[in-house]
């Protein structure tokens, strides 16, 4: 797991900052501990080639982007006040990041309507806080897809749902209960939701047993998604049953371990496998920078690198920093990154979407998806 960094980097209790009108300084939000800090350090990492990409270049209306580093990995309503602080005290003039759902849910209410505020994370769908702007991936045009492809291709039928309990994973079950049913007459035979943090999954693996289920939808977060593959694997569930995940990088798939990730699946806008131009250029300036030991960029920490490239669109577009002008110059904005030429709409990234399955330590990209209703 992911150590904390130095104190050094933590948000300060109360902002020491003084304004420049030189600089944009913008929070970066990512998990510094707790499950999904297994990839922090690659969110930071993409964050900071990008911010370092866009100064080289001129920077963001002139002004120099720096990043202050939250921690984005400690308790919702802790995060919002850091987060708050630094927004109130003007240290901060935009915020982005990778954290979980009801992390933003505690952000997004006190912040967005003050300052732009760019989130990276795949989730559950349906945000329309006014300033909220979304680089990633929603269940309809990421699972969907998937599970569709996987009742083609692999005759899959009966659904077990295991997640932690929070809101995206249970908005994303409701979501795939639908998604079974018009997937050639399927369905979702059975649901479990665990604590972030769960070292335990006995009991889950039993109920799994018990069922009928030929495949599972995984939607763990970080850590946890690594133990329960390693669960899944000794109990010889993965014989019967596949696995599909909607959050699973290569840097889960190393931890995980080549036994634990037989017949697994991911869906997501990036992989770091993908050979296409723009991705290689993208590993060849991380590597350059990082070196070749650097934390493999994987989605979820290449998502922080769009961010942080969406947010520099979205203020270059309006030309300003005020978050009405920007909202409604927002479908108008565009801009070019690892995932290609992307474009804004309904605060949407719309982006293209691939299925991958796990083979030893990496990740061989079977397929792009069509999105819903056979769209991009």
């Amino acid at each position: 797991m992911h150590r904390p960094l130095p104190s050094s980097l933590h948000t300060p209790a109360v902002p020491q900052w003084s304004t420049d009108d030189a600089v944009l300084n913008v929070a970066l939000v990512y998990p510094m501990q707790g499950p999904a800090g297994i990839f922090g350090p690659t969110c930071v990492s993409c964050a900071r080639l990008a911010a370092e990409e866009l100064n080289k270049a001129g920077g963001v209306l002139g002004r120099e982007l720096r990043l202050l580093e939250v921690d984005g990995g400690a308790a919702p309503p802790q995060v919002a006040q850091d987060v708050e602080a630094l927004v109130a005290t003007g240290a901060v003039q935009g915020v982005t990041g990778w954290h979980i759902s009801s992390v933003r849910q505690a952000v997004a209410p006190r912040i967005a309507h003050r300052v732009p505020y760019v989130y990276t994370a795949l989730y559950e769908g349906g945000e329309r806080t006014e300033g909220v702007f979304m680089t990633s991936e929603t269940p309809a045009w990421q699972l969907l897809p998937a599970m569709e492809l996987l009742a083609g291709t692999r005759g899959v039928r009966r659904w077990y749902v295991v997640g932690n309990n929070y809101v995206w994973p249970r908005r994303t079950a409701r979501g795939a209960r639908g998604y079974a049913r018009a997937c050639r007459g399927g369905r979702v035979c059975g649901e479990s939701y665990l604590p972030l943090g769960t070292e335990d999954f006995r009991t889950v693996l039993q109920r799994i047993e018990r069922t009928d289920a030929d495949a599972v939808l995984m939607l763990l977060v970080g850590s946890d998604a690594v133990r329960f593959n390693r669960a899944f694997a000794a109990s010889g569930l993965d014989r019967r049953c596949l696995r599909l995940s909607t959050l699973m990088d290569e840097n889960m798939l190393m931890a995980s371990g080549p036994e634990a990730t037989v017949d697994l699946f991911s869906t997501a806008g990036f992989f770091a496998s993908l050979a296409n131009q723009d991705t290689m250029d993208f590993h060849g300036r991380y590597a350059g920078r990082f070196g070749i030991d650097a934390p493999a960029p994987g989605s979820l920490g290449e998502s922080c690198y769009e961010g942080v490239l969406l947010l520099a669109a979205l203020v270059e577009r309006a030309r300003t920093l005020d978050v009405s002008t920007i909202g409604a110059t927002a479908d108008s904005v565009s801009y070019e990154g690892p995932r290609g030429l992307l474009r804004l709409r309904d605060r949407h990234v719309r982006q293209r979407i691939y299925l991958a399955q796990a083979d030893g330590l990496d990740f061989n990209v079977l397929a792009q998806l069509s999105g819903p209703h056979g769209l991009l």
